[in-house]
């Protein structure tokens, strides 16, 4: 338990015994927490935000998903390495499964950049049929906007100065920020890559996930059945990549 618990140092009791069962230890949550409290074992707890539900129609708790690859949530995420080089970090994640399906970064990434992560994205995973964001400039531009029309996925943009509505990206980033940026100092961007990469295998196989029955998010999602078809990539000349990073 010692050794998990310093592995993972931001998990608490439930999901430390979770991953003693996966590896033979007969132990039951309340076993697990009676050694945690002889330890003197303890998470500090993350002072407790007030819920708010949202006011556009594109909010998640109005446009919940019901499936796998019904909506995907996108959003950015800051932090810099240890010479003061500035990181930005873009997540892609699955509202129904909580799958992390990105976690990349890099000094800068526009909307050119996020159209060929969802290229490859698309061809992995299947095409969602909607994807809900924030209104910043690499989500609202115009080439951006296009290719999703042309792909048929719908965006879902919530109000501005309303980050709750995007739920779902905002407690992926919290546990990003909590479990992993703010344990790690990188030495480069390559050192990030290499450690998100690492960190978003670990979150999908690994990490029991409360919401999800104490399942991993790749174990839920394996269980699933999506309505979603796998999108083909389109050809490179039906988009005009000269207009992705112009504002609307």
């Amino acid at each position: 338990m010692l050794e998990l618990v310093k592995r993972h140092p931001r998990f608490g009791y439930r999901r430390i015994a979770v991953l003693l069962s996966r590896e033979g230890f007969q132990a039951g949550f309340d076993r697990v927490y009676r050694l945690w409290r002889r330890e003197g074992l303890k998470v500090p707890r993350k002072t407790k935000k007030k819920r708010r539900l949202g006011a556009t129609k594109n909010a998640c708790v109005r446009r919940s998903a019901v499936h796998r690859n019904h909506v995907w949530a996108w959003d950015f995420i800051f932090d810099g390495t240890s010479s003061g080089t500035s990181l930005k970090w873009l997540s892609i994640v699955d509202e129904y499964t909580r799958e992390c399906l990105c976690l990349k970064v890099a000094r800068r990434i526009t909307s050119r950049d996020v159209i060929e992560v969802l290229q490859a994205l698309f061809v992995a995973h299947g095409r969602p049929q909607h994807i809900r964001s924030d209104n910043g400039p690499e989500f609202i531009a115009k080439g951006l906007r296009a290719w999703l029309e042309q792909t048929q996925v719908g965006p879902l943009y919530v109000a501005p100065g309303s980050p709750w509505e995007n739920g779902y990206a905002e407690s992926f980033h919290s546990k990003v920020r909590d479990e992993f940026l703010n344990c790690e100092v990188f030495g480069s961007v390559r050192e990030a890559q290499a450690l998100g990469t690492a960190w978003r295998i670990e979150y999908n196989e690994v990490r029991p996930h409360a919401s999800l029955g104490y399942m991993t998010p790749a174990e839920f999602s394996r269980s699933c059945s999506s309505s979603a078809r796998a999108a083909p990539l389109l050809p490179p000349n039906t988009i005009d990549l000269d207009l992705v990073n112009l504002a609307p």
